[in-house]
């Protein structure tokens, strides 16, 4: 894929989000609704390849709505960008559903490596970051946790990023 043309995502997991996992919380629904405009707007700028991390949370709301744009603009892609095998091992049920529903319907998979190990999760975000023009993130401010080394990682690479506040509600 050409990296002019890609966006890469990354975002709080539930527990850094104000409504956890109540996705019928007004604040979800406006941060969905503001994420479908974002990739809207990233596909009339030219980004034909999104890529996600498929983790809990804002990348699997991110990943549905790449899915759905991918319905209305047929020249999308959707690559999951696994840091491991058993990324979902500790995960919900349901979520697990989730992620194997959304990675069935993704254009590519890349496993960044096979099993989970210390810095898995850095080297994925890395793998997004170094293959994409343009970073789409879901960021309350908080300066420790993933969310934010990747923020910290594109800028220092000079990558464009755009950042949504997850308490701001409108679209």
């Amino acid at each position: 894929m050409e990296r002019e043309k890609t966006c890469c995502f990354t975002g709080h997991r539930p527990d850094k989000l104000p409504w956890g996992t109540d996705e019928s919380d007004p604040r979800c629904l406006a941060l969905k609704a503001r994420l479908e405009a974002e990739a809207e707007a990233a596909w009339r700028a030219g980004m034909r390849h999104f890529i996600c991390g498929m983790a809990r949370g804002c990348d699997l709301y991110f990943a549905q709505t790449v899915l759905e744009l991918r319905v209305r603009r047929p020249d999308v892609t959707l690559e999951a960008a696994r840091p491991c095998e058993n990324q979902t091992a500790a995960w919900p049920a349901a979520e697990r559903e989730r992620y194997e529903a959304i990675l069935d319907q993704c254009n590519y998979e890349t496993l960044v490596q096979h099993r989970y190990g210390r810095g898995c999760m850095q080297r994925r975000n890395r793998y997004m970051v170094d293959r994409s023009a343009l970073v789409l993130a879901v960021y309350n401010g908080e300066p420790k946790g993933g969310t934010a080394q990747t923020l910290l990682y594109a800028l220092r690479c000079g990558v464009k990023t755009k950042i949504l506040d997850p308490e701001e509600e409108t679209p």
